[in-house]
């Protein structure tokens, strides 16, 4: 049995090895040609290989040698040194000063157990500081970091505190074991010697935002953190000439992020010294008649909180002097600014100290607008040489039309028209001029007063080389109905809703505006005959900048050139080699003729003597200084009389326009025209004081009144620039 089962499993293994050997067998070739390929795959793999590996040894080397290079080296950015900025004479406006302030290592800080917490709150004890203030200034801005944080390169001192008292430097400097990572070092900030003097037009520094840091690639290449950018005024238009060139020093950083050694240096370049066309005595003087004009208005119960004065040489378009009050001292930007103090600048009860009223500030102008009404009416067919009615009352576009307080003088000149401020004269111009074209240019292209203002440099910026210039309004058709479109609807809902709150206190003025309203909400588009009637006086919707009524007033003492108002005369080099003039520049001329202009100028050089400004300058040596002006008193609805004053000196020589703007203050005569003298006062030497304590002038000017030293010695400013000595001080103009 066993036998058999042993044969028939041997047999089954040959039947099975018979069964199998009946099948298909494979070639020899095709086994060959499968190696082969295998093969050819292997060696083009190694090929590919080696191919890449020469080309990134090879050309590719420089490459990833730079690269790697970079992944052990930081760049430092070392601020360079602002320049200064001078007055005309060379006196500093803005300096600078160095200041100790203590500073953070940020990886000392993460070196340390706690990233540094104890030692911060050894600091922030030490100089009574909040200890999270401090935290948050040593955080690394970035998507997720919120602000207050650190935008700088982690290589640069982090400043935690500024102006520390030495004996707080001293020491952290002489226990260094116990403040890891902290430092105490001299950093350059900017100071003013005049505290408020011409701060808005001075401007401010404050740190770079993360927007600016990240949308700016020059910024990005040159800011360490530490350097601050203009924000305001001068600092800001003249922000990279002044800056400089930053310096750069190039680190040997491990892995770790230790710094193993300085492996380049490039020292900084400092800033450009900027030389203004400002005087640093006639800014004070203005003012300071500012603030007397102010306060005595405000003794007379006055609403009076601000005002504004503006000096222009009329032969060059440089600003010699731009007040402005309220106004502040910009120190308070140094070292960071505090919430309380950064919402005082700019809250309305206290007058909102930053806003330049020189150049943003728009007020209707006045009697002061009157010499442009009459270019306009006279190169439109009035007669220059003419006699024209001067009633107290005249009636017009279906109303009765009032001369200030009523009063008429009979037939009169437009010379007398000016010297006295006839109203009703030139409401008769405006409005006749208004007629004569009302139907033929119904997009107002025709329009002669508001060609003229347009032409008098009114309606659009000077373009002054300072920020945030207003453009002011010259009211006609096009503008009457541009804004009648972006207003309608809410005239509309007012004229049905009505003014509950303002009839509270006042029904009278409530009915007045729902009256106003509803008209404006029905046919609002219509330019009438009352407005060209308003804006003949520099009444109703015409509004000016102090600034671009000075330009005008400059136009016409200096026979009709309208220059763009300049305060950057020049530019130094911190040693003296690179000296860069600021040239005027021209925007145009008046469209008027000689024989117009003369006329006009011999009115205003009356107004003064025996017009509406007389009594302003009674007793001032117009013998010596002839003053040409004009006065001007702006009505608005419940408010007080705005006063202005438009001018130029001497009359017969013309160098200064001095323009003065009070809100709610009176009238053009007794608020602004006696700011306006002092300032000529200041400027000539004529304001010294008697042995009673009155002012040259005052009572005819008698009892021997002692000169006082004039802020411009023969009524001229400097036309040289200042040099810098080799010591890095400056020198005065050789013609100052």
């Amino acid at each position: 049995m066993i036998r058999l089962r042993r044969r028939r499993l041997l047999s089954g293994r040959r039947h099975r090895s018979a069964y199998a050997s009946t099948g298909p067998t494979r070639p020899r070739a095709v086994r060959r040609s499968g190696m082969l390929a295998v093969q050819l795959l292997v060696l083009a793999l190694f090929a590919a290989l080696a191919g890449r590996m020469w080309y990134m040894q090879v050309p590719q080397a420089e490459h990833y040698r730079e690269l790697a290079l970079a992944s052990h080296t930081q760049k430092l950015i070392v601020p360079a040194l602002r320049g200064r900025i001078l007055d005309s004479s060379g006196e500093p406006l803005v300096s600078n000063r160095t200041e100790l302030t203590i500073t953070a290592d940020y990886h000392a800080l993460l070196d340390q157990d706690d990233d540094g917490a104890a030692v911060l709150r050894k600091v922030a004890e030490l100089i009574d500081r909040p200890f999270e203030k401090l935290r948050s200034r040593v955080r690394l801005c970035g998507p997720e970091t919120g602000r207050p944080c650190w935008q700088g390169s982690p290589y640069q001192p982090i400043p935690l505190a500024e102006d520390i008292p030495p004996r707080v430097a001293l020491q952290i400097m002489e226990r260094k074991s116990e403040f890891p990572g902290i430092s105490a070092q001299q950093m350059a900030v900017r100071e003013y010697p005049h505290d408020d003097l011409a701060a808005q037009l001075l401007g401010y520094l404050q740190p770079i935002t993360q927007e600016e840091f990240e949308a700016r690639e020059d910024l990005r290449a040159e800011f360490s953190g530490v350097d601050r950018v203009g924000r305001d005024g001068l600092e800001a238009v003249y922000d990279d000439r002044l800056r400089g060139d930053s310096g750069e020093r190039i680190l040997s950083v491990s892995a770790q992020g230790d710094v193993r050694g300085v492996l380049s240096r490039k020292p900084p370049e400092p800033g450009m010294h900027l030389v203004t066309s400002i005087d640093t005595e006639v800014q004070q003087i203005a003012q300071d008649a500012l603030r007397g004009a102010v306060e005595q208005a405000k003794q007379q119960g006055k609403p009076v909180e601000s005002g504004s004065a503006v000096v222009l040489d009329v032969r060059t378009g440089n600003v010699i002097a731009m007040a402005s009050l309220p106004t502040y001292n910009p120190e308070v930007w140094n070292g960071g600014i505090d919430a309380e103090t950064y919402h005082k600048l700019l809250s309305e009860d206290a007058g909102e100290p930053l806003i330049s009223r020189a150049l943003q500030g728009q007020y209707p102008p006045g009697s002061t607008f009157k010499p442009t009404t009459l270019a306009a009416a006279v190169k439109n067919g009035a007669q220059l040489n003419g006699s024209y009615s001067c009633p107290g009352s005249i009636g017009l576009a279906g109303r009765s039309w009032q001369n200030f307080e009523g009063g008429g003088y009979g037939t009169i000149s437009l010379h007398k028209a000016i010297v006295v401020s006839c109203n009703t004269v030139f409401y008769k111009l405006g409005y006749d001029m208004y007629r004569q074209h009302r139907g033929s240019a119904k997009d107002g292209s025709r329009d002669p007063v508001s060609k003229m203002a347009h032409g008098f440099g009114f309606g659009e910026p000077t373009g002054i080389d300072l920020p945030h210039e207003s453009s002011g309004r010259v009211p006609d058709r096009q503008w009457k109905k541009s804004y009648w479109k972006q207003t309608r609807d809410y005239s509309c809902k007012m004229a049905e809703k009505g003014y509950s709150d303002v009839a509270e206190e006042d029904p009278g003025h409530a009915a007045y505006l729902e009256r106003l309203a509803r008209e404006h909400c029905l046919d609002g588009d219509r330019w009438r005959g009352g407005d060209a009637i308003n804006r003949a006086i520099g009444q109703g919707d015409m509004l000016v900048t102090p600034l671009q009524l000075a330009r005008a007033y400059a136009a016409i003492a200096n026979g009709g050139t309208v220059y763009e108002p300049r305060v950057a005369r020049g530019f130094l080099s911190p040693d003296g080699k690179r000296v860069e003039k600021v040239e005027p520049v021209v925007a145009g001329k008046l469209p008027i003729d000689d024989r117009t202009l003369d006329y006009i100028k011999r009115a205003l050089t009356q107004v003064p003597k025996e017009g509406t400004a007389a009594g302003a300058f009674d007793g001032f040596p117009q013998d010596k200084v002839s003053v040409a002006g004009k006065t001007g008193t702006a009505t608005m609805q419940n408010r007080e009389d705005s006063a202005w004053f438009a001018s130029y000196a001497p009359a017969d020589d013309p160098r200064f326009a001095v323009v003065a703007m009070i809100p709610q203050a009176g009238t053009g005569g007794a608020a602004a025209a006696p700011v306006v003298r002092k300032i000529y006062e200041g400027i000539y030497g004529f304001s010294g004081k008697d042995s009673g304590g009155r002012a040259a002038g005052e009572e005819n000017g008698e009892g021997g009144a002692e000169p006082a030293e004039p802020a411009l010695p023969g009524g001229q400013p400097p036309t040289a620039l200042p040099s810098v000595r080799e010591d890095g001080s400056i020198a005065p103009p050789d013609d100052h």
